[in-house]
């Protein structure tokens, strides 16, 4: 804090921080307090001008207990509005080494209580180096760097002794200092790897992480026998692409309650590291994107072999033919008595909003349903059950395309489809649909389980549904037979295991 008294030095009377305030109080004080936000700090160092002392000049740290709760703005003003002396606030920090017993708020009367002492001048005054110590510390840093391996060694850099004959204490716990030395890396060793700040007394790195774009290089960085804290700092320097880090023999190491979660949170923030304090870590995971990549395109249809791709495309363009007319009830056929069928929903969708209520209530999501009880019930067993839940579900036109797998008469039926009737007529659903067939006579195939997601579709979706020419099953009448074609049937459906109603479609 900065102050100055008037030029008599007598006529005022002097601040006391610790006086008790009038019982009313001082209303601009009470109405800004109104509007204070979160701070907590303490003030720097600040000067005084008096009239009596011998010392015309000295330095004085200014406390605010709590001050984190306070607007930092809004509380130098009123400190300033309220001072019976100016002055000039010439550092503000915050600060969390208060300690309870320093702490006195009235909250009664809102005021906010002071702690001062006299302190020497601030450091922060000498915000630069003059350029002889610029020098200076550039040579000596010269003499540190290792040209062949890009390694600058500043080790217990403040007893150098060509800087300490020159009266320089390169303290790198000051911005001053740190601020130099990453200047003096950025103008003339951009190309840094190594980096050597072990026994710095550094407690923060919050200058030191100038070097993520001062030095982009760096790959190797010791930072043992410091002062640091916590594991946090370190989140200052994530941007570095460290392969190597020291850190042994700070408080921080002492942190933790093994070397496995040590190495975890330090490789959390460092994740190609492969060196820690000096012992070689596992590979490390990382999954890098040299260049962007696009999803490939999606293809549609896909068959293990000509073979299935006829039986298949076969099987559901008659099983569609009836699923989406009016009466379902054919498909009895294409399911095995001990057939069962699930409905599932997307666990996202709140069913009381989403326009896929209908489906809600045979909806067999386990991640929702925990009870065994629903689970069971919502599961249907035998083809007289599946078919006739299928009939219930709002009528449809499908388009579909398949996956199938040639070894267990699997297959995956996935697509879109329109809504015919019901309160949500011509909404455009997507699903996917997994058969799983067995053999039913020479060539043909009986479902045995059938599982059906849907959810809705996406606007993408929407603008291209039906536009392509899927195999999409037709529900239009087969003309007349003529007796050729009859002892066609015949024999199809004889070496199928089909009916005549199933073989003639």
């Amino acid at each position: 804090m900065n102050s100055g008294s008037p030029q008599d030095g007598s006529s005022h009377r002097r601040f006391n921080p610790y006086r008790w305030p009038n019982r009313r109080g001082d209303g601009q004080f009470d109405r800004d307090r109104r509007g204070a936000g979160g701070y907590r700090g303490e003030g720097g160092g600040g000067r005084e001008g008096g009239g009596g002392g011998k010392d015309k000049s000295s330095w004085y740290k200014m406390i605010i207990p709590y001050g984190r709760k306070y607007d930092k703005k809004w509380l130098l003003t009123a400190l300033q509005n309220l001072c019976s002396v100016p002055f000039t606030p010439v550092q503000v920090k915050e600060s969390n080494a208060l300690k309870p017993i320093q702490v006195h708020v009235s909250k009664a009367l809102c005021r906010v209580s002071l702690l001062m002492n006299p302190c020497p001048p601030p450091a922060i005054l000498n915000t630069q180096l003059k350029p002889e110590d610029m020098e200076h510390l550039k040579q000596c840093m010269a003499k540190r760097f290792d040209g062949s391996q890009r390694a600058l060694d500043l080790n217990n850099i403040r007893t150098d002794p060509d800087l300490v004959s020159q009266n320089i204490r390169a303290i790198l716990s000051r911005k001053t200092f740190m601020d130099a030395v990453v200047k003096i890396i950025e103008e003339n060793i951009p190309e840094l790897v190594c980096l050597n700040l072990s026994n710095n007394k550094l407690y923060k790195l919050e200058d030191v992480a100038d070097l993520i774009s001062k030095a982009p290089h760096l790959k190797i960085l010791n930072l043992s026998h410091n002062e640091l804290k916590s594991e946090k700092e370190l989140d200052r320097l994530k941007g570095l692409k460290l392969v190597e880090l020291w850190l042994d023999r700070n408080p921080l190491c002492d942190q933790f309650k093994d070397q496995l979660t040590y190495i975890s949170a330090i490789r959390e923030r460092f994740p190609r590291l492969l060196k820690l304090d000096g012992h070689d870590l596992p590979p490390p995971i990382v999954f890098e994107v040299v260049s962007p990549t696009t999803t490939p395109p999606c293809k549609g249809s896909y068959f293990g072999s000509e073979e299935i791709k006829v039986l298949i495309m076969h099987f559901l363009q008659q099983y569609y033919s009836v699923y989406d007319s009016g009466n379902r009830q054919p498909l009895l056929d294409a399911y095995h008595d001990g057939a069962s069928f699930s409905l599932s929903l997307p666990s996202s969708q709140n069913p009381n909003r989403c326009s896929l209520r209908e489906y809600h209530k045979d909806s067999r999501n386990i991640k929702r349903l925990k009870d065994p009880s629903t689970r069971f019930r919502l599961l249907k067993h035998t083809r007289l059950n599946v078919v006739a839940l299928l009939n219930e579900l709002p009528k449809t036109h499908v388009a579909f395309s398949i996956l199938s797998s040639t070894t267990l008469l699997s297959f995956t039926v996935s697509g879109m489809f329109k809504e015919v009737d019901g309160k949500s007529e011509d909404a455009v659903r997507a699903f996917s649909r997994v058969f799983i067939a067995v053999p039913a006579g020479i060539s043909g195939l009986c479902i045995v389980n059938d599982e059906l997601f849907v959810r809705i579709a996406t606007t993408e979706e929407i603008q291209h549904a039906f536009a392509a020419s899927a195999p999409t099953p037709s529900s239009s009448p087969v003309p007349t037979l003529t007796a050729p074609q009859q002892e066609m049937l015949s024999a199809f459906s004889l070496k199928s295991g089909m009916n005549l109603e199933w073989s003639q479609k």
